[in-house]
């Protein structure tokens, strides 16, 4: 019997049972065939196209495992990567994540026969931290990637800039305390017994401006305070709280007097600050197929991102077609309209905004735009390169 035509009942039924995860055992990886029950795979071993594939395996067998293996290492590094970061994580919960996907590297068909000893080759090439627990072994990703070393040497040197711009202030102000003293000689205090001819003599005080002394003999010259002095202090000080209190009102004011442009230079200051993302997918903009895994069917095809998943992956309509795929963001890349045409910003400062593209830099590979929605509307800005916006449905 032929196989089955397109649309047949046959042939639903058939791809509905291929979809999803199958049996291991029932699985070739040479072959990269997935079967779904015990006859099918005898028949496939039995196959001329099987034993074609064995006889080259047989002539090097180390290089098919060398390449499985390192397919299965990248691939499970970028999926640690990408999903986690560098958050401390248990093996088996990666593992899992990586076995769901349907066309993965079996690791039986690599250098490691378990889990456990890939998460210790691993921690001996240095590529994970890993550690063992009562609970198992967790891992945590070493990125090494340049960007983020540049990055953290960035934020170092800025810590200890902001500690030495610390320690020249301390510095400055201890010269200028030092000079200050310099021109004044400071008087070693002198210290006198308090006595009296007699018990009716009084002890009087007399208390001067950065200075104590006492006597211990009558005078008339000590310093009172009369009435008239006490008015005086006292309408001076009213005088200093109604300045202080003055002065405070106006700087509220001009606090809470703030312009429109204040407020945007604000907005922008804050969106420059804002750190840029790996991901860059967002729903309603036209991408590109970049991959050749799917067939030359799809590829540098345009399709519509109808939902983002996971942040790294989409469903595309494709536009020619209306198929619908779910594909990362690495088989994608975006696309650049021309000039007078919507875009959407999906990275940097600028990200999420909808605006109009302007022009095009072919030297530096960045266009011109200008902001459609959001405060900064009507605001022409330069240098956002390609991978940063791309063309809206």
């Amino acid at each position: 019997m032929g196989k089955s035509d397109f649309l047949t009942p046959k042939a639903i039924a058939n791809k509905i049972k291929s979809k999803g995860l199958q049996k291991q055992r029932w699985y070739c990886q040479m072959c990269q065939k997935q079967c779904r029950d015990e006859n099918g795979f005898k028949c496939h071993c039995m196959s001329e196209s099987h034993q074609r594939q064995l006889l080259l395996a047989s002539e090097n067998p180390q290089q098919f495992m060398d390449y499985f293996s390192e397919e299965f290492r990248n691939d499970f590094l970028e999926l640690l990567r990408r999903r986690f970061g560098t958050k401390r994580v248990h093996n088996n919960i990666v593992y899992n994540e990586y076995i769901s996907h349907r066309e993965h590297i079996h690791m039986n068909a690599t250098q490691w026969e378990t889990l456990t000893d890939f998460t210790k080759w691993l921690g001996r090439e240095r590529l994970c931290k890993v550690d063992e627990t009562p609970k198992g072994w967790y891992i945590q990703y070493i990125d090494r990637d340049p960007e983020t070393i540049r990055q953290q040497l960035e934020l170092e040197k800025k810590k200890k800039q902001d500690l030495d711009d610390e320690e020249k202030t301390a510095k400055f102000i201890e010269e200028q305390v030092r000079r200050g003293l310099e021109g004044k000689e400071q008087e070693a205090p002198t210290f006198t017994e308090l006595s009296r001819e007699n018990d009716e003599e009084k002890v009087t005080f007399n208390l001067s401006k950065g200075a104590c002394s006492s006597s211990g003999a009558t005078s008339s010259k000590s310093s009172t305070l009369g009435p008239s002095a006490l008015k005086t202090v006292g309408s001076s000080a009213s005088v200093k709280r109604k300045e202080s209190a003055q002065s405070s009102a106006q700087s509220k004011e001009k606090k809470k007097k703030k312009s429109a442009l204040d407020e945007i230079m604000e907005i922008e200051e804050e969106k420059k600050r804002t750190a840029r993302t790996d991901y860059w997918l967002q729903p309603e903009i036209i991408v590109k197929i970049i991959t050749k895994k799917l067939g030359e069917k799809y590829h540098k095809k345009k399709g519509i991102v109808k939902e983002v998943i996971d942040k790294y992956t989409a469903v595309v309509k494709m536009i020619d077609s209306g198929d619908k795929l779910k594909l990362d963001q690495t088989h994608l890349e975006t696309v650049i309209p021309a000039p007078g045409k919507r875009i959407l910003v999906l990275n940097g400062g600028y990200r999420g905004n909808e605006g109009t593209l302007e022009s095009i830099n072919e030297k530096t590979f960045s266009s011109t735009i200008v902001i459609e929605t959001g405060p900064l509307k009507g605001r022409g800005v330069e240098g956002i390169q390609y991978e940063d916006f791309s063309k809206l449905a």
